[in-house]
């Protein structure tokens, strides 16, 4: 009877071993390319699909058998390339269409690049997905993604593969529905504007009919209507004070900053929330919202990674992220 007994608690052990090995390989290195939802009836087009999906090396696991690719379709449609050859420098690039100026500052004791975009049209803002597909621990450098897509300037996105809830709306396609409660959005409209809302307030279908093109969910929003939303206690619960950082801006129609805040080393302390807040206003930003930092925070510009990226603040490395939002053709 005792080996009996001693027989099945072995089996027990092994089994749940085994289940909990395979749900944090499920939840963090399986990588899932997802079916897109069925799209809301609006005049927004459907993103191009795929049944092959062993056409695709990344899909190492898929739940349906239509593969999504986002940005194909949408490069082939929307902008060309430039008429002329750019005027390209160490930190600037202009053409008809796009005109990027990059300047490094010094504040708080951090070291923070800005990119000041001005475009002509809001086609020349665009999105991607690390491996160019939606799904489940489809990660990629930023400069990888950068490169693909052939990006004048990229940085990281919201990370929303590391969520299972919080709206997920790219080239004007509705990729996820689900409300993440509390959070706030940055909404950029077939126009350009960019506006921050709450989840709870709105649906993902009625943003997408409303003309939303790109929506973000991991915030917060910084600052809305010229004022700044955050404050220095609003850290408590988010995150540590100090930390490299991401956000994205607009100043003015068709006027947008790029930044990005090394942090978590001697050279660069990091910012908080309310810093970098700040830090935009003083740029005149009108509308700003936080995207993933910490050792997401990456910045390319012309095809070279211009800060510091760091987990540990000992290795200067990318970390691979799920999405990138991008200036390019």
């Amino acid at each position: 009877m005792k080996k009996h007994k001693y027989l099945w608690a072995c089996i027990y052990a092994v089994v749940l071993a085994a289940f909990t090995l395979y749900a944090c390989l499920d939840t963090f290195v399986i990588a899932r390319v997802y079916e897109v939802p069925e799209q809301p009836d609006t005049d927004i087009a459907t993103p191009a699909q795929s049944t092959d999906a062993d056409a695709d090396p990344a899909q190492t696991e898929t739940e349906s058998d239509t593969v999504t690719d986002a940005s194909t379709e949408a490069k082939t449609e929307q902008a060309q390339s430039p008429v002329t050859e750019p005027v390209v420098s160490e930190d600037s690039y202009e053409d008809e269409n796009i005109k990027i100026t990059v300047t490094e500052y010094r504040y708080k004791n951090s070291t923070v690049y800005v990119a000041d975009v001005v475009l002509s049209s809001p086609e020349y803002l665009k999105t991607a997905f690390a491996r160019s597909a939606y799904g489940r621990n489809l990660t990629e450098k930023t400069s990888t993604m950068a490169a693909r897509e052939e990006a004048v300037l990229a940085i990281n996105g919201d990370y929303y593969g590391a969520r299972v809830k919080g709206y997920v709306i790219r080239g004007g396609v509705l990729y996820r529905e689900t409300k993440n409660r509390g959070t706030e959005d940055l909404v950029i409209y077939g126009d350009g504007t960019m506006k921050i809302i709450c989840e709870d307030d709105v649906s993902a279908e009625q943003l997408l009919a409303d003309g939303a093109v790109e929506v973000f969910s991991f915030g917060p929003g910084l600052i809305e209507d010229g004022v700044v939303t955050v404050s220095s206690s609003y850290e408590v619960g988010q995150a540590m004070a100090s930390n490299p950082r991401t956000a994205i801006g607009q100043i003015d129609d068709l006027h947008y900053v790029f930044v990005v805040s090394d942090g978590r080393t001697s050279a660069s302390a990091g910012l908080s929330l309310y810093n970098l807040a700040c830090f935009m206003s003083e740029l005149g930003v009108k509308t700003a919202y936080n995207l993933d930092g910490g050792g997401s925070s990456t910045m390319v510009f012309n095809g070279r990674v211009i800060n510091n990226p760091t987990t540990n603040g000992r290795t200067i490395s990318e970390r691979s992220v799920s999405d990138i939002v991008y200036i390019g053709y």
